[in-house]
């Protein structure tokens, strides 16, 4: 901080004074001398709004602008002078005056910007007065102000709002050199110091996390705006600061600049349009000075700003290039981070469901081809490992159970998103079932079509035991699919019980079989009786669907014996009539073909030519 003292001269040389430095000297003490007779003003000043009540003698003695307009006016007495624009307003212009008539005043970081400015514009330069005011302003710049990383802050942030002539003058460029600069040197420092007091397996821990470590400095350069941000950025970037190392301080500027959106909930806006635009500006700098590494910035912030994009309505580049980079870390992710909110008032979906099908579809490319999608050809790329995978596919699941409640999705948006999952990724089909099952629960009207298409979506030979149970005993699958499910389960409960898989299985078949029995061939004594029991129980359950559909027959076949020319013809109580033929019976011949059931004598399956007829009180029975 620098004291002006009205008792200060001007700097002297060893050899006589100058006829300049006499007449500075004869200025400041007449200056002083005005004061001491307090001789009444004899012009006004205004600026800003604001009138100064001053003598002409000092103010033409240092400033060249008030000079040419008192000796170009017309008006030999003239007393008002109006100075608009001034830099800085009418605080700016008091500490002018106040330097004109010597009065003690201090230069800070707060003040040098706009005094150097209004020095510039009142043309207080050495032309006019040794030592004048640009000549002061500059001397603190150099010496004070932009030799600390928190001053050149300061006063670039002071400069930012400033006319145009900040950056005429060049005080922005140079505070944004001196930030760069001292800003690459303190990291350079702090990394250093990081490495030194830190012993190896610490280092090595940081090194493999590669999480990088937000800098004190951070968060003094979030007080700027975001185009001289941008630029502080930039000149960093091009003096060797690594951008990996941008991420933290992109993360922090953007929670204060964004501070305020609501973008949890579905609602009208309540922002102003400006304000609006404003962060709209922010966001999409933001994003275009993301860095490209990957990990460089967690899933959990990427999708802040997606949803800010969304609700912001920024360009499609953007929202496209935050997808993009979601895709890359997917694994990464959990089900909030997907939870976007559509911010439409059509009465559409909850969530935007379009926009997570759009990063499924990124990340499967990733994973299929391991394209780019833009970056740069020498960025490393590897592709998702096996666990990474399943992650994907058990979170998708999830966000699809957690879609389904919604009444408002529709079956084709149900069934795009579920068909987009890996079925690789899925070793298990546990999940999708209960996302097919809390949708059908939620959208009972849908037709028996689409129903059977849901279905179709799971692999019932991937269900596990408890699923399987529970399907057997939900009313709201297909029959086709509760058979199917029957079926599967009792043919796993025939390999068991041989003890052996056959050699004629595929091998997804075998992979199926040993990811959901990964014990091993041979059961135990009490693992026979529980899948004894299970199977039992599944016996029930399909007997009971036969005589649910042997009652639809009887009262079909009523209704039939009515319309027919024989329907007065009652048959004999002792002959029982002739069985029809019925759905019933069809299904049971196919059944009968497969034979996927095992009986309980230990005849071999339907192929066997010594094949048996069963008594005929056990002719009807399941085993």
């Amino acid at each position: 901080m620098v004291v002006l003292d009205k008792e200060e001269t001007a700097p002297t040389s060893l050899n006589m004074p100058s006829k300049k430095d006499l007449l500075s000297t004869a200025m400041k003490r007449t200056s002083e001398w005005i004061f001491s007779q307090e001789i009444p003003s004899d012009v006004t000043v205004q600026v800003g709004g604001v009138s100064f009540s001053l003598h002409k003698f000092p103010l033409v003695s240092k400033s060249g602008y008030i000079r040419k307009v008192i000796s170009e006016s017309n008006d030999a007495d003239l007393s008002v002078v109006d100075i608009p624009n001034v830099p800085g307003g009418a605080d700016s212009f008091e500490l002018a005056a106040k330097f004109c008539y010597g009065i003690n005043f201090e230069i800070s970081t707060k003040n040098v910007a706009m005094l150097r400015c209004a020095a510039e514009y009142l043309e207080m330069t050495e032309e006019y007065a040794v030592g004048n005011l640009v000549g002061r302003a500059e001397a603190y710049l150099n010496e004070v102000a932009l030799k600390s990383l928190a001053g050149a802050v300061s006063v670039l942030h002071m400069s930012q709002i400033l006319p145009p002539i900040a950056e005429e003058v060049k005080l922005v460029s140079r505070c944004i050199d001196a930030v760069a600069l001292l800003a690459c040197k303190e990291s350079q420092f702090c990394m250093s110091s990081r490495s030194d007091s830190g012993n190896d397996s610490v280092i090595s821990s940081t090194i493999a996390s590669s999480k990088p470590i937000v800098d004190w400095w951070a968060e003094d350069l979030t007080v700027l705006r975001i185009d001289i941000f941008q630029r502080v950025l930039i000149a960093m970037i091009a003096r060797g600061f690594k951008q990996y190392d941008l991420g933290p301080v992109l993360m922090l500027y953007a929670q204060k600049a964004l501070r305020g959106l609501e973008v949890l909930g579905k609602g009208r806006k309540k922002i102003e349009p400006r304000q609006e635009h404003e962060k709209r500006v922010v966001l999409e700098t933001i994003v275009s000075l993301l860095p490209r590494e990957k990990n460089a910035m967690s899933v959990s912030f990427l999708s802040v700003l997606l949803r800010a994009a969304s609700y912001l309505e920024t360009t499609v580049a953007c929202r496209l290039d935050l997808e993009k980079r979601m895709a890359l870390q997917l694994g990464q992710a959990v089900l909030d981070d997907l939870l976007i909110p559509a911010y439409s008032f059509t009465g559409d979906t909850l969530f935007d469901v379009d926009t997570v099908q759009r990063i499924l579809t990124n990340y499967i490319e990733y994973d299929t081809e391991g394209s780019h999608f833009g970056y740069k050809e020498e960025d490393e790329y590897i592709s998702p490992p096996p666990s990474d995978l399943e992650r994907v596919g058990k979170l998708m699941e999830s966000y699809l159970a957690e879609l389904a409640s919604d009444r408002n999705l529709s079956v084709s948006k149900f069934i795009g998103l579920a068909e987009l999952i890996p079925e690789q990724s899925r070793v298990t089909e546990d999940g999708m079932y209960r996302a097919i099952d809390i949708y059908l629960k939620a959208h009972p009207t849908i037709t028996d079509l689409e129903r059977k298409k849901v279905c179709s979506l799971m692999d019932c030979q991937k269900l596990s035991r408890e699923a399987c149970a529970h399907a057997a005993q939900n009313d709201r699958l297909p029959v086709q699919t509760v058979v199917q499910v029957l079926y599967y389960e009792q043919q796993r409960f025939r390999d068991v019980m041989n003890g052996s898989v056959s050699s004629g299985d595929s091998p997804a078949v075998i992979s199926s079989r040993v990811n959901l029995y990964p014990t091993d061939i041979h059961p135990s004594s009490g693992e026979l009786s529980s899948l004894k029991r299970e199977n039992e129980d599944l016996k029930l359950e399909l007997v009971k669907m036969k005589m649910r559909l042997k009652e639809i027959e009887k009262s079909t076949s009523a209704k039939s014996a009515v319309s027919s020319p024989m329907g007065n013809f009652t048959p004999s109580s002792d002959k029982p009539p002739l069985p029809r033929k019925s759905f019933m019976n069809s299904v049971s011949k196919k059944l009968g073909r497969l034979y996927p059931f095992v009986r309980a004598d230990g005849v071999s399956g339907p192929g066997g030519k010594g094949r048996t007829r069963p008594a005929k009180d056990r002719r009807h029975s399941i085993s």
